[in-house]
């Protein structure tokens, strides 16, 4: 193997793991804004971890980011949090993610 490959494989290995990094931080932040907004609205104990994993699984089903804020959003209105809000909170809740995700909790 020359160099040339084992620089390609190198560049290959950290593509995955930053791809599999990103997928876990952002299933964990999506998870944790569940659990945000559950607060936001009454929920406690089982039903506020039933609505976090509905969250994370909305983001698979109906694609990604956008589709969690509109669906937290609709949940939020009533409580006047807008969606430059929810993003707000998105974007320091990745950055919780990510912490965690590399401390392997």
């Amino acid at each position: 193997m020359t160099t040339f490959d084992k620089r390609e494989e190198a560049f290959e290995k950290k593509f995955a793991l930053d791809a599999e990094l990103k997928f876990k931080a952002e299933a964990r932040r999506n998870r944790l804004l569940g659990l945000w907004v559950a607060e936001k609205l009454g929920l406690t104990g089982d039903a506020a971890v039933a609505y976090a994993r509905e969250t994370v699984a909305g983001a698979f089903a109906e694609g990604g980011d956008k589709a969690v804020v509109t669906r937290v959003a609709g949940d939020l209105s009533a409580k006047g949090i807008t969606e430059a809000d929810i993003r707000r909170q998105m974007t320091e809740l990745l950055a919780q993610a990510v912490a965690q995700v590399k401390a392997g909790a």
